[in-house]
């Protein structure tokens, strides 16, 4: 066995370059298996124990008040295990010409929901204290004890920060996580009073009693509420920041699963070819070793030994690289994405198992299947060479004028191409797949540069003002200067089609709304009509709906009592980012409910104009939020930024794993054709002239590869296109020409540089010891 491992080692110094190879393909596989399980399990469990421990709020229901007494009556319904009341409110502060908004919440007394996570300092206890998030507070290098000032309620207050923290409430603030103009603060509840002049409530955080509806205590709630000023309630997988972050879960679960997959069984068949032909090119040797007495079993071991040493190497080395780079990357993106204090992601000692597993599995599986047919022949036998291959005539040599003018080189390439036909066809297979895997790279990181584009072309408005709940459109003020404006609302549904349902948002604007657009799959734009709704392509896709179909929608806000309705669709409208159904108030108010928007969309007369119209609007103590052109554009270059290293990194593997493949091929070519390059170089063949044959004939079986996995990429791309996209996230699932194109010149200039680094091993070809056999 010594002597096997021995020869082992001998085999691979020989082909040193071709095992390094072999040991990035599966070292690709592995770091994208590492890391993407990394992130995917840390950021689910962290998430999950994060909510359990501050008791995150089942249900919100918002008042214009609600005192004390009435929170204590609410209390008593059933399915209610804990009830606090609090107050929040909106403030300001202004920096060197810059405001920034400050969303503010009163702390109950004995708090138990929504417990906020300490950083520094302490609870506000007293009057005039306050506590801040410590990401805003970092932005305006706030610190414990410093005094700041804040505008609320018409007036100015000034408040010593009694500490910093981060609120399970509040794990994502908005869609870019911007500290800087947006924060979160909290205040002790006699602090009420001072600013507001009352000290009652205008909201109530809910946990249920576990397994309890939550439908039907909303239901509940809003009933015995007839009597207050009942506004509006949410149920916690609708609030923005836990919808979002269980989104990226989600994502983040399949990424996990589908990239690993695609990069192994893209490892596994280049596993398989190489191990195939590499037993297949050693039968004199395995003839020996059966002469001498070595044991069957033991050959097929020493031949598996191969493929699971260079998985468990390749397999410690990606994941390792993962922990070095994919994770401190991830870490990185996650602190933008997320306000989560102490999320840590470190590689599990358990994660190198899968890949050194299922890399060995394909390799052993390669041996056996490769082997067992050469172990069953006698020692003799498997000595001597196969006999050679009875050559036809080529099709090519039928057609006159055209063989008698090709030079001698090309009639060796063609007749070494078709006289063995299945090596040819093996060695395209790792070029089809590479170059696969390269288009699919391309394809999805344009993928994410249009779903960014996207969302500049869908919103043309200057400015977008969201008013606060339960704001009536007759007490709603306008400014001069307004040249276009539409009001919108927005609904929480239920969408329902045969067995198949789901979570998702109806938005209700104007028919003639000019500042938002539509398009179809072809980039066509459609346009809203009075009779039907607009269909995301998301969910038509999963749910397999079509223009004038019949869908089911359920109303969710409680007002609505659950309130359903039959809508024809329209058009099938592409939305990568938040996709949303989209009807107008004609058709809303055809089911009998009434339009009361929360929002408008606004285009100024000039930019002189948008200027004092959104002065206008920050004063208006009726607004909540006012969006403008640089936040969509601040949108897409958040979406870029967070995505864009895994798909520059998922690019380089790709452009790794095909030199891997391309080089790996083409080595085992020349190791088949020794004899056959030796008896050249002994008639006096040039060595330039035999690296262009080998050149060339690389280069050929190139390009019907390419011209295989042309086709074949449109497909893949699409299959993983559709397992990383969602009803609510939808990714581009075209590839263009430019991609294609970039891609299949990579694939050749992968293959030049496959061949010039094997120059050397055409030129170390020993031709006695080449031209030794058994005739």
């Amino acid at each position: 066995m010594m002597k096997l491992f021995l020869k082992l080692i001998r085999d691979i110094k020989q082909s040193i370059g071709q095992f390094i190879a072999f040991v990035l393909i599966i070292a690709v596989g592995a770091f994208f298996y590492g890391g993407l399980v990394t992130y995917s399990n840390n950021l689910s469990a962290y998430t999950e124990g994060y909510f359990k421990e501050h008791n995150l709020s089942d249900l919100y229901v918002f008042y214009k008040q609600i005192s004390k007494n009435d929170v204590a009556v609410l209390s008593e319904i059933e399915g209610i295990k804990k009830i606090e009341g609090r107050y929040t409110f909106d403030a300001t502060q202004v920096f060197e010409g810059e405001k920034a908004s400050l969303e503010i919440h009163s702390i109950p007394i004995e708090n138990e929901i929504n417990t906020i996570a300490m950083i520094e300092g302490r609870i506000p206890s007293k009057k005039n204290e306050i506590l801040l998030d410590s990401r805003y507070a970092k932005e305006h290098l706030f610190q414990v004890g410093d005094e700041i000032s804040i505008r609320a309620n018409e007036r100015n207050f000034a408040l010593t920060i009694s500490g910093l923290g981060e609120n399970v409430e509040h794990a994502k603030k908005n869609e870019i996580q911007d500290h800087k103009a947006y924060g979160v603060a909290y205040i002790a509840e006699d602090t009420i009073s001072e600013i507001l002049g009352g000290t009652s409530y205008n909201e109530i955080m809910i946990d249920a009693t576990e397994g309890y509806d939550i439908d039907k205590l909303g239901q509940s709630i809003e009933a015995q509420s007839k009597h207050l000023s009942y506004v509006n309630q949410v149920s916690k997988e609708r609030t923005f920041s836990y919808s979002k972050i269980n989104q990226t879960i989600k994502n983040n679960k399949l990424m996990s699963m589908v990239i690993p997959f695609v990069l192994f069984l893209i490892v596994a068949i280049i596993l398989f070819l190489t191990m195939s032909r590499m037993i297949d090119s050693q039968r004199n040797q395995v003839g020996i070793m059966k002469a001498l007495g070595v044991k069957n079993r033991n050959i097929m071991l020493h031949y598996m030994g191969y493929p699971v040493l260079a998985g468990i190497i390749g397999s410690i080395i990606g994941c390792t690289i993962a922990a070095l780079v994919f994770v401190p990357l991830v870490t990185a993106s996650s602190a933008r994405a997320y306000s989560l204090p102490g999320i840590t992601y470190s590689l599990s000692f358990y994660s190198f198992i899968p890949p050194i597993i299922f890399s060995s599995a394909f390799g052993i599986l390669a041996c056996y299947l490769s082997g067992r047919t050469i172990l069953k022949e006698r020692a003799a036998q498997a000595m001597r060479p196969k006999p050679p291959k009875k050559m036809k005539t080529l099709l090519i040599e039928k057609i006159p004028g055209i063989w008698s003018h090709l030079s001698y080189s090309y009639k060796l390439i063609l007749r070494n191409i078709f006289l063995n036909k299945h090596k040819a066809l093996a060695s395209s297979v790792g070029v089809v797949v590479s170059t696969v895997l390269l288009i699919t790279a391309f394809g999805t990181q344009f993928a994410l540069q249009q779903v960014a584009s996207q969302i500049e072309d869908v919103y043309t408005y200057d400015l977008r003002v969201d008013y606060t709940l339960g704001t009536s459109t007759d007490t709603v003020k306008l400014p001069p200067g307004i040249k276009n404006r539409y009001y919108l609302s927005t609904f929480p549904v239920e969408f329902i089609k045969g067995d198949g349902k789901d979570n998702a948002t109806l938005v209700v604007t104007e028919k003639e709304n000019t500042l938002i657009h539509f398009f179809d799959e072809n980039n066509n734009q459609i346009t809203l009509e009075n009779n039907g709704v607009l269909v995301p392509k998301s969910y038509a896709d999963k749910y397999h709906i079509s223009a004038g179909d019949i869908i089911h929608i359920t109303f969710k806000a409680p007002e609505l009592q659950n309130k359903s309705v039959d809508m024809k669709v329209l058009h099938i409208s592409t939305q990568y980012s938040n996709p949303s159904f989209y009807i107008t108030p004609n058709y809303l108010k055809s089911f009998g409910i009434d339009y009361s928007p929360t929002a408008l969309f606004i285009q100024a007369n000039s930019s002189v104009d948008l200027h004092s119209v959104r002065s206008f609007f920050e004063q208006d103590p009726q607004v909540e939020t006012i969006a403008d052109r640089n936040d969509l554009k601040k949108t897409a270059e958040y979406i870029l930024k967070q995505n864009h290293f895994v798909f520059i990194m998922f690019i380089v593997c790709a452009v790794i794993l095909s030199f891997g493949a391309i080089y790996t091929i083409s080595s085992i070519n020349i190791y088949e054709r020794n004899r056959e390059l030796a008896t050249l170089k002994v008639l006096g063949y040039q060595k330039h002239k035999i690296n262009r044959l080998i050149f060339f004939e690389n280069m050929i079986l190139t390009t019907f590869a390419i011209l295989v996995a042309l086709p074949i990429s449109g497909y893949v791309y699409s299959m993983i296109v559709k397992a990383l996209s969602s009803t609510h996230q939808q990714i581009p699932d075209q590839l263009t020409i430019p991609i294609m194109v970039v891609s299949v010149i990579l694939a050749y200039l992968l293959t030049i540089l496959s061949n010039l680094l094997l120059q050397r091993k055409v030129t170390n070809i020993n031709m006695i010891e080449s031209l030794k056999g058994v005739d």
